[in-house]
């Protein structure tokens, strides 16, 4: 087993800029957010409407910078997911696991995405978020998805692990650094499809969550993020995660 200290960076790119340039089979997992572009009925809806006011209760109580590529309808955003995961699926190793977040709206998308990028369809792992939003005269907004994929047959490990398909976990309320932030415990389980020591890809990395978990979890990360304030965000938790991240944690 691998006693190495993770490595992790955080590139300040677009993604479809920067995923032609890595090795190919140079990463072992891709667990990645992308901005939804879920929520706009109308063109223009999606070109006036901010992430902030899609995504954001308007009682919260505070401001975040708003995130880039969240204004395409649903077949662009579905031609430009595939896009992305074709590349991603070229940089990972055969057997290895990608795992895309979508929401309701998106879940059809997100899946002919990905299989139409050349992931075998693996299946949805459901994400429960135990604060959320009520619906008048109807079923609350409770839920998001993880759609899974992988390079081929899954690969085989030395020691077989047994992951949840249901998450639960709200995001962050306090000290809150991005409009969609996901939950770091969240992001702690679905690490680990990654095998220990491997490193996990992530083209839209936002403010930095799933390097925070990669990197306690002994994973090498590679983060890509577009928006600079973002950029900058994940890059400063990333190296305060590696700074506090003993050498040789790889469990």
């Amino acid at each position: 087993m691998p006693t190495t200290h993770p490595h992790a960076e955080v590139l300040h790119a677009d993604a479809l800029t920067a995923l032609p340039t890595l090795t190919p089979e140079s990463v072992d997992c891709v667990l990645t957010d992308p901005p939804y572009n879920s929520g706009g009925r109308t063109p223009t809806e999606r070109a006036r409407q901010s992430t902030r006011g899609k995504y954001v209760s308007g009682s919260a109580r505070h401001t975040l910078a708003d995130f880039a590529g969240d204004n395409r309808d649903q077949r662009s955003y579905s031609y430009w997911l595939a896009l992305v995961l074709a590349e991603c699926l070229r940089a990972c190793v055969p057997g290895g696991s990608c795992l895309v977040f979508s929401d309701w709206r998106q879940l059809p998308a997100t899946s002919d995405a990905l299989q139409a990028a050349g992931w075998t369809w693996r299946g949805i792992i459901v994400w429960r978020k135990p604060l959320n939003r009520p619906l008048r005269n109807g079923f609350r907004r409770e839920c998001e998805y993880v759609l899974w994929g992988s390079s081929g047959p899954l690969a085989d490990r030395d020691q077989p692990v047994y992951l949840p398909g249901l998450l639960t976990g709200s995001q962050p309320r306090a000290g809150r650094r991005h409009v969609t932030e996901k939950p770091v415990n969240v992001m702690a389980e679905l690490v680990e499809i990654c095998p220990p020591g491997g490193t996990i890809l992530d083209p839209f990395t936002g403010s930095g969550t799933t390097g925070v978990a990669a990197v306690h979890a002994g994973r090498s990360f590679l983060g890509i993020e577009v928006t600079d304030h973002y950029a900058e965000i994940a890059n400063a938790r990333v190296l305060h995660a590696m700074q506090q991240a003993p050498a040789g944690n790889t469990a």
